[in-house]
């Protein structure tokens, strides 16, 4: 008699189909909105793509079209070319000069926060709001301090010093230290967290050790807190770093069009207006998205290795 009985189905068959169908909507956002666009941006910047192009035709063009719309490296030797595109890196790396600034600043909180002082939680608290804020919100506010008619800054500059402030914005000498002293400012918070956060696992018996022997506080500052910080000051120069050449939101919004003679605009935002601004130059933009991508992996690069020599890390 023929056995009817169903087949077991195999558990670990089951299970791998469950695994797959699990994964399969992360894989499938992954292919999309990131390893597309990714390998499409590469195509885009030897090409003069705008919104105009039916990217269905770009296989299907004739000769005459097909050399207009596959342009080689033009799009970056025209980059490299506009002074907008250098004087845009040049303020990039400008408000890069902030990130070790406010290194010290935050690890001097730090320092302060790490102590038994009457409030000093609520001190943490009121430090880290700027970090949580909106930062619409927060350059909002500071256009309004540094505006050169009715703002706080120059009011108080009248007040205390008898001395009529400029405009801040306006002045293409000023007006990249009073961003990068606003970004400094709402970033110094949560760089001090991370600070706090390392000097309450730093082994206690070091500076017992070092008391003993009468060590001063700067150099238990010097010879013991600093170097077993290290990692953690990589970790923000990193940090920094990347997130500093992704600038945009604050002279978007503080600095319209970048400023006098393109004094604030950042690398991102001379991309943005390219790619979606009134140039409409979709292929130049990702050009110029390759150039920032290759930079910031090669300063990453050499942070990591440079940072190999150092043997200081926390226990």
């Amino acid at each position: 008699m023929e056995n009817t009985k169903p087949k077991k189905k195999s558990r670990f068959n089951e299970e791998a189909v469950a695994g797959l169908l699990f994964v399969l909507l992360p894989i499938l956002g992954f292919l999309l909105f990131t390893a597309g666009p990714f390998i499409f941006s590469i195509f885009a910047s030897f090409t003069s793509w705008d919104s105009m192009t039916d990217l269905t035709q770009i296989f299907t063009m004739d000769e005459v079209d097909r050399e207009f719309f596959y342009v080689g490296f033009e799009n970056y030797k025209e980059m490299f070319a506009d002074i907008d595109f250098w004087r845009s890196l040049w303020n990039t790396i400008f408000y890069m000069i902030g990130i070790p600034i406010g290194m010290m600043w935050a690890l001097t909180l730090a320092i302060s926060f790490n102590k038994e002082l009457p409030g000093v939680k609520a001190y943490r608290v009121i430090y880290y709001i700027p970090v949580v804020s909106s930062i619409v919100a927060v350059s909002l506010l500071w256009k309004w301090i540094y505006n050169g008619d009715y703002g706080l800054l120059n009011q108080f500059l009248r007040w205390a010093f008898y001395s009529e402030g400029t405009n801040w914005l306006e002045n293409e000498h000023t007006v990249k230290p009073s961003i990068m002293a606003m970004c400094i400012w709402r970033g110094v918070g949560g760089t001090a967290l991370l600070y706090l956060g390392g000097l309450q696992n730093l082994p206690k018996s070091y500076y017992e050790a070092a008391k003993m022997d009468g060590a001063s506080n700067w150099t238990i500052f010097w010879k013991i807190t600093w170097p077993l910080m290290k990692p953690i000051s990589f970790f923000i120069i990193i940090t920094g770093i990347i997130n500093g050449a992704q600038l945009i939101v604050e002279p978007q919004i503080m600095v319209p069009n970048g400023g006098t003679n393109y004094s604030a605009g950042t690398i991102v935002f001379y991309i943005w207006q390219h790619a979606f601004g009134s140039y409409d130059a979709k292929g130049y933009a990702c050009a110029a998205a390759w150039f920032l991508a290759v930079l910031i992996f090669i300063v990453t690069a050499v942070q990591f290795k440079l940072n190999k020599s150092s043997n200081n890390y926390l226990e």
